[in-house]
């Protein structure tokens, strides 16, 4: 029963907000995530085009990573699969190298900043060693650190989860709330799949 509730939760925010850069690459979002940032960061283009490579590129990973938990897409359809996982692997591989790039710019400050730049690097990090484990045929040890890979992925979810409550509902200035919320975004999904791989061993 519970799998049967979080499964379509899981799917629907992957989805939603594997969409949502769209909204920054066809729309004017400064009142948003962006409304954070100096005008002096705002002008640098090449802070510019990390951005957008780390949203659209993370946008595409959380829709291809979703995937790759589906039982039956990867029993009937494994060539299909497979492919979507190389469209996973190469989307984190410039969205997490573009998110260790504005890490150092994240809003907040230091705390906030280590928060993201640890997160980019342990997402790089768990995608290669699932690429990696796949390559030897260690199928097993592939599905566990691709689990540890999504989780991570996931945070672009979590953090737009923590944001609401934090600020809205707990009424907590932004710039203690994000702080926090740069480490709660992803340290927690990691436990969770932790536990995840530990019950099914």
């Amino acid at each position: 029963m519970t799998k049967k509730v979080l499964t379509p939760l899981f799917i629907f925010f992957a989805i939603a907000i594997g969409f949502y850069p769209l909204a920054y690459l066809m729309g004017d979002m400064r009142m948003g995530l962006l409304a954070s940032k100096s005008t002096q960061l705002l002008s640098n283009q090449l802070w510019y085009f990390g951005f957008y490579t780390h949203i659209s590129f993370g946008g595409l990973a959380l829709l291809s990573g979703c995937t790759q938990f589906l039982p039956k897409l990867r029993q009937k359809r494994l060539s299909l699969h497979r492919t979507l996982g190389k469209v996973y692997i190469g989307s984190v591989l410039l969205s997490g190298s573009a998110g260790f790039g504005i890490g150092f710019a994240a809003s907040a400050g230091p705390v906030a900043q280590a928060g993201f730049v640890t997160l980019a690097v342990a997402w790089l990090f768990t995608t290669i060693k699932a690429y990696l484990s796949i390559k030897r045929k260690n199928v097993s040890e592939h599905r566990e650190w691709m689990t540890r890979s999504y989780a991570l992925c996931f945070a672009a979810v979590t953090l737009r989860l923590w944001l609401p409550l934090f600020l809205g509902g707990l009424a907590m200035p932004f710039d203690t709330a994000y702080p926090i919320i740069a480490w709660l975004a992803w340290v927690p999904n990691l436990l969770v799949a932790e536990l995840i791989i530990r019950l099914k061993k």
